[in-house]
């Protein structure tokens, strides 16, 4: 009696677990944005189910390292349902993912792009961005 008890609390506790450990690791932002930064920032909407999102994220990984110093980086899961998430999306009127908005080191936006780009297009639009 006592191992069938056992079989099904971990049937019913082994997936609320992973999914508590899944969504902390996925973390809404890998930075934050902050008004009184004096670098230029990134802040990229996306998603785990986007295969866009999912070429964006790989030209990422590729290409910021090299900017990491110079150019904040936020990034933001649209499938999050948190309210901070939800006052991101609205302030930034995001309609479409992947969302990647670039902005000057006064806080000015000064490129949206919508959908995947090419990689060297990317990363000349990060060489622009002061």
């Amino acid at each position: 009696m006592k191992k069938n008890i056992i079989i099904v609390l971990l049937v019913l506790i082994l997936p609320i677990l992973a999914y508590m450990f899944l969504s902390a690791g996925s973390g809404s932002d890998m930075g934050s944005v902050d008004a009184k930064t004096t670098k230029p920032q990134i802040i990229k909407f996306t998603s785990a189910m986007c295969l866009d999102c999912q070429t964006m994220n790989k030209i990422m990984k590729e290409i910021y390292p090299q900017y990491q110093d110079r150019i904040a980086l936020t990034e933001i899961h649209v499938q999050d349902n948190k309210p901070e998430t939800q006052d991101w999306i609205k302030k930034y009127n995001v309609t479409l993912v992947p969302t990647i908005i670039l902005m000057n080191s006064q806080g000015q936006q000064v490129r949206r792009i919508e959908g995947a780009v090419d990689r060297n297009v990317f990363e000349g639009y990060l060489k622009e961005l002061k």
